[in-house]
């Protein structure tokens, strides 16, 4: 009991905002009618969102397996690249994820290092051939938001990579990954206001990902203090 005590004031600020965003997408849902198959995925991801804020390794396990249902969504919405990434990227990444960090697990997290500006270089070289490739494709199929959708995924894969590998630079785009699933979610919604449940947790979604920016640069910070103290 005390345990869970002191997670909670630990976490007051994080569970707070995301009690808000519950009742707020719960809300928005059935005034606008949204489905209710559409919003599960989304009170699954507010407890991702939690358990990211302090990079816990379980958000990667709940993750993964929310990532089918969201594939699923995605299709509902015409967005091919987004469901193809949630279904054969995101899932079995955030899956592994999870058994990779618990190998090398530090304390609630995983043991990360940081990328070599050669490691950049290549990175940002594959993503703009991808992402000229990935148009032409997608112009073909005629799906929709393109641009949109196609950033939000390359760069949602590149996350993808670097959480895998335990590279500190994943939450330095996860922060931008979130800004353009907040984009095309207002694209969404411009079309139909239901997907203002999208919206909202676009802007949960981003918070969190602000609080897990420091809490890997803290933990990061303490584990070379350690290797450092060890030498």
């Amino acid at each position: 009991m005390e345990k869970i005590n002191w997670w909670m004031r630990e976490n007051r600020v994080s569970i707070g905002m995301t009690l808000v965003a519950a009742v707020a997408i719960a809300w928005t849902g059935i005034i606008f009618e949204q489905s209710v198959f559409r919003i599960i995925p989304l009170f699954v991801s507010l407890i991702v969102g939690l358990l990211q804020t302090k990079a816990n390794r379980y958000a990667c396990l709940l993750g993964g397996f929310n990532s089918l249902i969201y594939a699923a969504v995605y299709v509902s919405f015409g967005l091919y690249a987004s469901a193809a990434s949630a279904l054969l990227i995101s899932c079995p990444f955030q899956l592994v994820t999870f058994v990779r960090w618990s190998k090398h697990a530090y304390r609630h997290s995983t043991e990360f290092r940081k990328l070599t500006r050669r490691g950049w270089l290549v990175m940002v070289l594959l993503f703009a051939v991808s992402f000229v490739g990935m148009y032409m494709l997608l112009s073909v199929a005629d799906s929709k938001h393109r641009l949109w959708d196609i950033a939000g995924t390359l760069v949602g894969f590149f996350v993808s990579v670097l959480t895998l590998l335990g590279y500190r630079e994943y939450t330095w785009l996860i922060l931008p990954s979130a800004f353009l699933s907040f984009g095309l979610n207002v694209s969404l919604m411009l079309e139909d206001m239901a997907q203002i449940t999208y919206v909202i947790y676009s802007l949960h979604s981003m918070l969190c990902q602000f609080f897990q920016f420091f809490s890997v640069r803290r933990l990061y910070q303490e584990q070379q203090t350690q290797k450092g103290e060890e030498v």
